[in-house]
């Protein structure tokens, strides 16, 4: 029995703040909107994708943001994906080195914690 890979990551947002959720996810991270099956569109929220990552957000009434827990998105250039934070006004936090990688900590507009990693070689 072997677990191949991630289907999906989900995180919670508030309701009502789809928009919100498009700009940051689409328009600053690059992943695109995908609809959601009709059944699971009526409970808001949105979902995103590209060739390798799917995140889904999905709508908490009682909503607290995972400020520990986290997705780590692997990238090529994080130094670009800085940048793009920095034009957004997007709050940049670098932790601890890990290993093996570049990496850095922002949150979504709701609070939720996001790692994004670049591989380095020694």
């Amino acid at each position: 029995m072997t677990i191949q890979a991630f289907e999906h990551v989900q995180l919670a947002m508030p309701r009502g703040r789809e928009d919100e959720a498009i700009a940051f996810y689409e328009g600053v991270l690059g992943l695109h909107v995908v609809p959601k099956p009709k059944h699971l569109a009526v409970r808001g929220g949105c979902w995103f994708e590209n060739d390798s990552v799917k995140v889904h957000l999905g709508v908490t009434d009682d909503f607290v943001p995972a400020k520990k827990a986290h997705p780590a998105f692997l990238v090529a250039d994080l130094n670009e994906f800085k940048s793009i934070f920095e034009q957004h006004g997007i709050d940049v936090v670098v932790d601890q080195p890990l290993e093996g990688f570049d990496r850095c900590y922002v949150h979504d507009p709701f609070g939720n914690r996001i790692e994004l990693l670049q591989r380095v070689t020694p």
